[in-house]
């Protein structure tokens, strides 16, 4: 009940209150004056002109909105905003002294003891009532999560701050750690930075940390993995603080969360041209081939926020595009979505969708990925990813799509495997269609995406909760890896830079080994290298490399108008002779010759 009083009345209590502190702090300043004996004379002085100072002090805190905001969450702003307050009513009361009767016999002294009483007795109370509530509030649990805060930055005070004015989080920070050798020893907010990353155990151990944080949003990829290497403690949650921009956009609130694949790498936040996006996007009809995939739905979900017409959302796999649908008819009301249940190897099914719906732009995601799988079913590749594609690119320009992108991969440059080949000779197809058509033809190619339905986390996790081992190839195996969000947004930026017969390469970083990968997962599920789990090491598959390259040896690469996408120089086919060949390749693949049909791609796509 008296809480509900409270609350009605807030507003009028902070105001009362405020009556009431700038009235005692103007008694004070004559008090202070005059050694707590104010003369009778000067008792006149005080009586006439107190109701002078409070009404242009509390219209002036009015004004400056002084008597709003919440005084549990006082801040250095909130201060400065008192102070500036205080200031402006002081010298506007020292004119209007000075314009009714002049400074005769007025104590100019209690201006200043004024100010300063009134800045002290008003930023006061805000601060006790901070320090009650964060020392004094009761206690949620009995027993608080220790903590330990790796980086003392902006984003480390944050969230210690974070902790003591939120008592749900319930956790108690035992300490920072902080690279900066001039930080060690020093203390913030009564906390002490312990050491640096290679002090991790030891300061967990001696503390008992049951949960480390890392508040380093800006840290790149390999730092956050060397990082991990220190958190080999049994038992012991690893988080970490998201992005501040974030944050700081109100995007998202001050909390930990569970660190994910994508905080391995480590990289920037992709900024991209959205306006050019939405010239080839808005108003459109847009096919996504493979739409159940991590990447066709990725880009389905982006498509969305640049108001196409329609999205035709084609996919063999029914769940996946059940959910997707459910998901986007949900966030994106406005915006039509068909889904269309179908494999694109059936030529009938491309027939009725390009003529039925007539697609302005097609984003070509669908094909089969997995290298070994591919190099055991070389027919299944070759149908699916170039005889399936080669039918897709002909009805685009057949049916005159504006703008055709087809999804290619790292593993098309230089191919030693039937998938790598697959993909490289659409990319052929592609650039020698490009010239004489009007659809702008063109391919985005790319690594491996970090956390998709077909890359290694997803199995690392699954045999880690199996008890292990984890299997991976070679020491040595390292591999370009993005995040699906961010290889998509580039994926639509590179779209809308195409002429025609472009193979666009996303900036990839640096590669990344993937036994480093599997020993960061094993750390983040709270297991020890070899005394938990293991790593198995179980030799090249066919048809993998050691490492994947971006370029062939014939191509040169320039940067575009976006630093993170670049694009190679077209190449020249023979598109008579090329449509030969791949008709030939059809023809062992429908007769199911796996051995022709891999001696044909080999023709065909040679380094």
């Amino acid at each position: 009940m008296l809480k509900k009083i409270l609350i009605k009345y807030r507003r009028s209590l902070i105001v009362f209150t405020h009556l009431l502190l700038v009235t005692l702090s103007y008694w004070l300043a004559f008090c202070l004056r005059f050694d707590f004996n104010i003369p009778g004379f000067y008792w006149l002085i005080f009586i006439k002109t107190l109701p002078l100072a409070i009404l242009i002090k509390m219209m002036v805190f009015h004004y400056q909105g002084i008597y709003y905001g919440l005084w549990r969450y006082v801040s250095i702003g909130d201060l400065w905003q008192i102070i500036k307050a205080s200031s402006v009513s002081t010298a506007v009361f020292v004119f209007t002294v000075l314009f009714l009767n002049g400074f005769s016999r007025f104590p100019r002294s209690v201006f200043f003891l004024d100010w300063l009483l009134c800045v002290t007795l008003i930023s006061g109370i805000r601060l006790v009532t901070r320090f009650f509530r964060e020392q004094f509030r009761p206690l949620i649990s009995t027993k608080k999560r220790r903590i330990l805060i790796v980086g003392a930055g902006q984003a480390g005070v944050l969230m210690l701050n974070e902790c003591r004015s939120n008592p749900t989080m319930d956790m108690s920070v035992m300490g920072f750690i902080d690279d900066d050798p001039l930080k060690k020893n020093q203390s913030i907010g009564g906390v002490k930075i312990l050491g640096n990353r290679k002090d991790i155990p030891l300061v967990s151990e001696k503390n008992r940390i049951e949960e480390i944080i890392l508040a380093i949003p800006s840290a790149k990829g390999e730092v956050v993995r060397d990082i991990l290497k220190y958190c080999q403690i049994p038992y012991t949650k690893i988080k970490i603080i998201p992005g501040m921009d974030k944050i700081l956009n109100g995007e998202l609130l001050i909390k930990a969360r569970s660190v994910e694949p994508d905080d391995l790498l480590g990289r920037e936040t992709v900024k991209i041209d959205e306006e050019e996006v939405r010239g080839y996007i808005r108003n459109k009809k847009v096919l996504i081939t493979g739409a159940g995939g991590s990447i066709g739905s990725e880009i389905s979900r982006q498509l969305a926020k640049f108001s196409p017409r329609e999205i035709l959302l084609l996919d063999h796999n029914e769940n996946e595009v059940y959910f997707l649908v459910v998901e986007l008819k949900t966030k994106y009301p406005n915006i039509k979505f068909r889904t269309i249940i179908g494999d694109i190897k059936d030529v009938g099914l491309l027939k009725h969708v390009f003529s039925s719906y007539r697609p302005q732009v097609v984003f070509h995601a669908a094909a089969h990925k997995h290298v070994p799988l591919m190099e055991e079913n070389p027919v299944s590749a070759v149908k699916n990813n170039v005889i399936a594609s080669r039918n897709i690119i002909y009805a685009s320009e057949h049916y005159k799509v504006e703008r055709f992108i087809f999804i290619s991969t790292d593993k098309a440059v230089n191919p030693v495997n039937v998938m790598g080949k697959s993909k490289r000779l659409v990319e052929m197809i592609i650039q020698a269609k490009a010239p004489k058509s009007k659809t702008k033809f063109m391919a985005v190619r790319f690594g491996n995406v970090l956390g998709s339905a077909g890359s290694v986390v997803p199995l690392f996790k699954r045999q880690i909760e199996n008890g292990g081992p984890v299997t991976v190839t070679h020491p040595d195996a390292r591999r370009y890896f993005m995040s699906i969000k961010e290889a998509v947004s580039l994926v639509l930026q590179a779209a809308a830079f195409g002429k025609g017969g472009e193979i666009f390469i996303l900036d990839m970083g640096e590669q990344v080994k993937i036994v480093d990968i599997a020993h960061n997962l094993i750390v983040l599920s709270g297991l020890k290298m070899e005394k938990d789990i293991s790593i198995k090491f179980i030799g090249l598959r066919k048809g993998e490399k050691l490492f994947e390259e971006i370029l062939l040896h014939t191509e040169k690469e320039k940067v575009t108008k976006n630093e993170k996408i670049y694009i190679t120089q077209p190449n020249s086919f023979d598109a008579a002779k090329l449509r030969l060949q791949i008709k030939e390749l059809g023809r062992y693949a429908n007769l199911m010759d796996a051995e022709n049909t891999v001696r044909k791609l080999q023709e065909i796509v040679h380094n």
